[in-house]
């Protein structure tokens, strides 16, 4: 029996239509939702995700806030534009795409960025209140966009042992955290394994659900799954123009559920970076007196 195709552009839709209505409530109260973007230099992939993601707001009534830098950007001037959004009271959450050029630091700019208006959730003060179960703080949208799409398709989490491959912080730790809180639709036992992983297939052919987040083409492969179980591909590695995933496209003929090599785990954290945008509206809107601003 083929595998169930998790389709994360039917969770896409899924949200922009629970998101319409929503922003509609908030336009009645004079408030639109404001979404930036700030991207430096010319890598190609980014550009690509960052044109989809102003694509999903326009279509759904976001506003979105777009900052292009060249390559030739220096911090302080990263750290201007990052300054101002974070000031703007028309951007209600915000990311910076990485990677950036190799001569900025990226670990100060995400740390400029103010925590309530980190829509990607990797700010540290967001990560901890992860790692606290806090609700109401942005998440990891990758994680989140997984999560989501398991609950979709109807895959049980919930005393499940999922098998992370990849310790990554976009990833890796922060799905690790999420799966595993006490709270509906997680509850999971989770290992974490990565690239240095000794005996890696007695790991992943135990799992309910398989998480391949490595960055390594075809780590995982037909024979370390077990039949039924659920995989997860959002790694996946860049060879010449092609996108190689850390997935071998075979594991479809043994999983019960699988994402496909392209469509499956991208446009759920697009869908997870409008619903926190719209979130934080939403909680500014409400602290707001007259919801207008």
């Amino acid at each position: 029996m083929a595998a169930t195709l998790l389709d994360g552009n039917a969770l896409l839709e899924t949200v922009k239509d629970d998101l319409r209505t929503r922003i509609k409530a908030l336009a009645d109260r004079g408030v639109t939702p404001g979404l930036g973007t700030i991207i430096v230099g010319d890598d190609p992939p980014s550009h690509a995700y960052v044109r989809l993601k102003r694509e999903d707001s326009a279509e759904i009534g976001v506003r979105s806030v777009h900052t292009e830098l060249p390559a030739s950007t220096t911090q302080e001037e990263l750290l201007a534009v990052i300054e101002r959004y974070n000031d703007d009271p028309e951007v209600d959450a915000f990311i910076m795409q990485v990677p950036l050029p190799a001569h900025l630091d990226a670990e100060a700019a995400l740390l400029a960025i103010h925590p309530d208006k980190d829509a990607d959730g990797l700010h540290p003060v967001n990560l901890g209140k992860l790692v606290m179960g806090v609700r109401g703080a942005p998440r990891p949208c990758t994680p989140l966009g997984i999560q989501a799409l398991l609950v979709l398709y109807n895959v049980p989490i919930e005393g499940q042992h999922v098998v992370i491959i990849g310790r990554g912080i976009t990833i890796g730790r922060p799905l690790a955290n999420l799966l595993s809180l006490k709270e509906p639709n997680a509850n999971a036992t989770v290992t974490v394994c990565h690239t240095g992983t000794h005996f890696l297939p007695q790991y992943t052919k135990e799992a309910d659900i398989i998480v391949a987040a490595a960055g390594r083409p075809s780590i995982l492969t037909p024979d370390m799954v077990r039949p039924g179980a659920a995989v997860v591909g959002p790694g996946a590695t860049m060879q010449g123009r092609r996108v190689v995933p850390d997935v071998d496209e075979a594991c479809a003929e043994v999983a019960g559920w699988i994402t496909p090599r392209l469509g499956g785990v991208g446009p759920t954290t697009r869908a997870m970076l409008l619903r926190q945008t719209v979130e934080t509206a939403e909680r500014r809107a409400a602290s707001t007196p007259g919801g207008t601003r």
